[in-house]
C-alpha cells in the first residue's frame, strides 16, 4: 500500500471515530463539543480536497510507451502493440484499432480487476470506448496466480485520428478517486500508453 493510501485510510479511520465522538457528544447533549468536531472534521477534509486537487492540477500527465507495465494493486497491464483491423466494412471513414494487451495476475490467488476498462485519446483530445461485440478475452478477465492472458481489446476511430494513446482507468466509483497522486484521482491527468510509438 503506498504512503497516500495510508494517509486516506488513517483520514477516514480518524472521521470514523470522530463522527462516534459527536453523536455521543450530541447525545449527552454537549453543543460546543458537537460544533468543535464537526469543525475539525470539515477543516481536515477541506484541507485534504484542496491538497488532492491542487496536486492533481500541477502534475504532469505521465506518458509511458509500449511495451512498459501498469499496475494496479497485483494486477499488471501491458500494451504489447497496435493494428489496424484489415477488411472491416466500415462506411462512415472510420477505423478499427486492435490493442493487444498482456494481463498478468502477480498475487498469489486468482484474480481479476472488475473495474478496469480502457479508452483511446487522439491528439485532438477525442475520446473512443471500446466496440463491444467484437473482443475476445475481456481486460476483467480472471487469471491464475503468476499467469498471464492477453486481452485484445478493439476501438473505432476517426479516420483522420492521430497521436493515438490508451487509457487504463477504474472510473470515479472507487476509492482511487480520493488518493492524492493516483492516476484516477479526482481532476488528475490519467496516465497514458503512447501508442504511436
Amino acid at each position: 500500500m503506498k504512503a497516500t493510501e495510508l494517509l486516506l485510510a488513517g483520514i477516514a479511520a480518524w472521521t470514523a471515530i470522530g463522527l462516534l465522538g459527536i453523536i455521543v457528544s450530541h447525545r449527552r447533549g454537549e453543543r460546543n463539543r458537537v460544533r468543535r468536531g464537526v469543525a475539525w472534521l470539515a477543516a481536515v477534509w477541506i484541507l485534504y480536497l484542496l491538497t488532492l486537487i491542487g496536486f492533481s492540477l500541477l502534475q504532469k500527465q505521465r506518458i509511458i510507451a509500449i511495451g512498459q507495465q501498469q499496475c494496479f494493486g497485483k494486477m499488471c497491464f501491458i500494451v504489447t502493440g497496435t493494428e489496424e483491423v484489415p477488411g472491416y466494412l466500415i462506411r462512415d471513414g472510420r477505423r478499427l484499432i486492435r490493442v493487444p494487451i498482456q494481463i498478468t495476475n502477480r498475487g498469489t490467488s486468482t484474480k481479476s480487476d472488475n473495474l478496469i476498462h480502457a479508452y483511446m485519446l487522439d491528439a485532438q483530445g477525442r475520446r473512443w470506448e471500446q466496440s463491444t461485440g467484437i473482443s475476445g478475452v475481456r481486460l476483467t478477465a480472471t487469471v491464475a496466480p503468476g499467469a498471464s492472458v492477453v486481452s485484445e481489446p478493439v476501438f473505432k476511430v476517426s479516420g483522420d485520428a492521430t497521436g493515438l494513446k490508451l487509457v487504463f482507468t477504474h472510473g470515479w466509483k472507487q476509492p482511487g478517486v480520493m488518493v492524492i497522486g493516483d492516476s484516477d484521482s479526482l481532476l488528475h491527468r490519467h496516465t497514458a500508453v503512447d501508442l504511436a510509438r
